[in-house]
């Protein structure tokens, strides 16, 4: 996956509105989640056959990370390669990541073949992520800073320089504050906390 200035992914932040495809009496439901661990997606898909109960197949792809990235694609009982992979096809195509794209099927009497539905699932994973609205985001490193109670100016001075965003903070006669920042901006900030001794700079 290309990124820009490599520091920045596309990604969507709610879930899309239910779309529907129909093809030779088959429906195909789409939708794509925002997701960024296995869990959410085990729940969203469980969720889609309680739903869906009376479906015959819960085809589904996804890809979460941005730097390292996971994947995978599955076929639900389909033809293999029929389904899950046309569906991350889709993913590859919009060039975004931490999604889960979802389509749901209602046989309708009549076999599509793989040729149709390859198209039917691409189709649909298609007309679900035009739905879905794409946003970017940047790659953020975190860090904690370490330090004791007498630098804290020292250390909340450089916080408002370099508009660093404090994720959790504990204060008390050790310090520690965890901040994420910009994945370009980061050499940056070594070159800042390098000078000063008494103040520990962690990647986590």
């Amino acid at each position: 996956m290309e990124f820009s200035e490599n520091d920045t992914y596309k990604t969507i932040n709610l879930p899309s509105e239910e779309v529907l495809f129909k093809e030779k009496n088959s429906k195909f439901f789409g939708y794509a989640y925002p997701v960024t661990t296995e869990e959410e997606i085990k729940e969203i898909i469980e969720q889609l056959r309680k739903v869906h109960f009376s479906a015959r197949h819960w085809c589904y792809a996804y890809q979460i990370g941005t730097e390292k990235i996971q994947y995978r694609a599955n076929d639900d009982g389909e033809p293999n390669n029929s389904a899950g992979m046309p569906i991350y096809g889709q993913i590859q195509s919009f060039d975004v990541t931490n999604i889960l794209i979802v389509v749901v099927r209602y046989f309708g009497g009549v076999k599509l073949g793989v040729g149709g539905l390859i198209s039917a699932y691409k189709t649909a994973a298609q007309m679900a992520l035009e739905n879905a609205a794409i946003i970017e985001k940047t790659i953020n490193k975190h860090f904690v800073i370490s330090f004791d109670y007498a630098n804290m100016n020292k250390v909340m001075r450089i916080i408002k320089e370099k508009n660093l965003q404090i994720i959790s903070q504990k204060m008390e006669m050790d310090c520690e504050i965890e901040i994420a920042i910009r994945k370009k901006n980061v050499q940056n900030l070594l070159d800042t906390f390098e000078s000063l001794y008494e103040i520990k700079l962690t990647e986590i």
